[in-house]
C-alpha cells in the first residue's frame, strides 16, 4: 500500500526581498514534505529561513518562487478570501510572544477566533472552557494575561490555536520567553497533542536539544536553505 500523500509539500520554495539595491533571500530553494500526524522541528541561527518557512505554510506570506502545497492545494494559487479561510480552518499558530489580548480573559482570548469562524456564543464558551481546562487552566479562565505567569500566557495561547481544531499547529519559538523548566512543561504537552490527537506540528527553535527531544525530525537551515535532516 503507497503512503498516503504528505499535508505540506513544499519544491524549490523562495521568498525574497528587495531592500533598496539589495535582494535578500530569506529562502533560497527549500524542498520538504510533512506527513499527517509528524512532530517536525526547524532548526538555525537567527536569520536562517525559519520564521519565514512558517510563515509561509501560515499563509502569512506567499512566496516568490517554487511552490507550496497544504492539503492538496497551492497556496499561491489561492485568493484573499480563500488564503483567510484557510488561516482559520486548517491552522493554528502558536508565538514566542504569546500575542494575547490584554484587555480581554483568558477565555475570551481562546474563544475569539471562534467568533470570527462564526460558532455561536454558548458553544464557543463551552470549548474554550474545556481547552483551558485540558491546559490545566480552568481555575484562570477569567483572568487577563498580566494577571498571568509567561508558562501561563502560553498554555491560553495554544488553547487558542487548537479552538478552531486545525489539522496543522505552526509554533514560531514556542519557549522562547520562557525558562528552561516551563519551556519543557510546554514542549511535553505540544507532544502529548501530537500523539494522544494526532495533531501535525511544526515549531521553529533556535534550541536543537528541544527539538531531539521532543519532534520526530529535525531540518537545520541555513542563509534560507536546509542544511541537514536528522531524525528521532
Amino acid at each position: 500500500m503507497s503512503a498516503p500523500p504528505p499535508i505540506l509539500d513544499a519544491r524549490d520554495l523562495a521568498r525574497h526581498y528587495r531592500m533598496g539595491e539589495t535582494t535578500v533571500r530569506a529562502l533560497d530553494g527549500v524542498s520538504m514534505k510533512v506527513a499527517a500526524g509528524e512532530f517536525l522541528a526547524l532548526i538555525g541561527t537567527s536569520g536562517s529561513g525559519k520564521s519565514t518557512l512558517l510563515n509561509l505554510i501560515a499563509g502569512l506570506d506567499r512566496p516568490t518562487g517554487g511552490t507550496l502545497t497544504a492539503f492538496g492545494q497551492d497556496l499561491a494559487r489561492l485568493s484573499s478570501r480563500e488564503m483567510s479561510l484557510y488561516r482559520r480552518q486548517r491552522v493554528g499558530i502558536i508565538f514566542q510572544s504569546f500575542n494575547l489580548i490584554s484587555t480581554m480573559t483568558a477565555a475570551d482570548n481562546v474563544a475569539l477566533s471562534m467568533m470570527f469562524a462564526g460558532v455561536p456564543r454558548a458553544d464557543r464558551e463551552t470549548r474554550a472552557r474545556h481547552l483551558l481546562d485540558t491546559m490545566g487552566l480552568g481555575p484562570r479562565a477569567q483572568h487577563r494575561p498580566k494577571e498571568l505567569s509567561g508558562g501561563e500566557q502560553q498554555r491560553v495561547a495554544i488553547a487558542r490555536a487548537l479552538s478552531n481544531a486545525p489539522a496543522v499547529l505552526l509554533a514560531d519559538e514556542p519557549t522562547g520567553n520562557l525558562d528552561s523548566r516551563t519551556s519543557r512543561d510546554i514542549l511535553a504537552r505540544l507532544k502529548a497533542i501530537n500523539e494522544q490527537d494526532g495533531k501535525t506540528i511544526v515549531m521553529v527553535t533556535h534550541d536543537a536539544a528541544l527539538a531531539a527531544q521532543y519532534a520526530h525530525r529535525t531540518l537545520t537551515m541555513l542563509d534560507g536553505a536546509i542544511i541537514s535532516e536528522t531524525r528521532a
